[in-house]
């Protein structure tokens, strides 16, 4: 079998005048997290919503386990996207539906499990994401934003996905919440056999938790390598990024 999960091949998307990918190509490993870097507006959502068909390119293929998924119809899809799972930027929980349920929907949709078979696994998911059966009952307006998070990852792995996308997973969490997800996203890679592609404009969760870094500048990835490489990189883009974040350590320490 490949190693290659997912693969975007000579990728374009354009929202009216704007072109958001120019003609990319990129390879998702099986096995590895992959932080899509890049500052606001570079495409980095657009380009992690083509690998489980949200977003269809305007030209170029899209592969996920060798099957070219930008053409198929909606219904085809849903197959993909219970191999394919996503973790929304706003963990995208209803609002109405208690934590038990939120993380049961996939299960009562998309299988044929026994009552007891389904609550077996929201108690089992929720103890990956470390959290306790008793939260199960609560409604999502009860809950923090680093537990709104974890019962949206919870959700995300409930179908046992081969792949984990990531939208801004760390984005309005504080430093010490930002980090359990930071952790969550190794220690489920590596308990649950996945692969993850975690996109961020946040540096210091980028090089935690990334195999590799794909940088992404204008449309184009101009970096594609390890943590050790971007930061030995010559690609003034990324240098600046990183100096950039890099900088606003201190002053933000001494603000607080």
């Amino acid at each position: 079998m490949s190693d290659v999960v997912i693969e975007l091949r000579g990728v374009s998307k354009a929202f009216g005048e704007k072109v958001v990918l120019d003609d990319v190509g990129l390879s998702v490993v099986r096995g590895e997290v992959l932080v899509i870097l890049g500052g606001s507006g570079s495409g980095k959502s657009v380009t992690l919503r083509h690998m489980n068909g949200l977003t269809r390119p305007d030209t170029g293929e899209v592969f996920v386990d060798g099957v070219e998924i930008s053409h198929l119809a909606e219904e085809e899809l849903v197959d993909v996207r219970k191999k394919v799972g996503m973790l929304f930027q706003m963990g995208a929980l209803f609002d109405s539906m208690t934590v038990f349920e939120n993380v049961a929907f996939a299960l009562w949709e998309h299988t044929q499990m026994t009552d007891a078979e389904v609550a077996g696994r929201v108690a089992e998911v929720l103890g990956f994401v470390n959290l306790e059966p008793d939260v199960m009952p609560l409604l999502p307006s009860s809950l923090s934003g680093g537990m709104k998070k974890r019962v949206s990852l919870a959700r995300t792995i409930a179908l046992k996905p081969a792949v984990l996308l990531y939208d801004e997973p760390t984005t309005g969490l504080d430093p010490v919440t930002a980090m359990t997800i930071n952790r969550l996203i190794v220690d489920l890679n590596t308990r649950l056999a996945t692969t993850s592609v975690v996109v961020t404009h946040d540096i210091a969760s980028a090089l935690f938790v990334a195999d590799r870094i794909a940088f992404l500048e204008e449309g184009r990835f101009v970096f594609v390598g390890s943590p050790g490489e971007a930061r030995r990189s010559e690609v003034t883009a990324l240098r600046a990024f990183l100096g950039a974040q890099e900088s606003r350590a201190p002053q933000e320490t001494a603000a607080t």
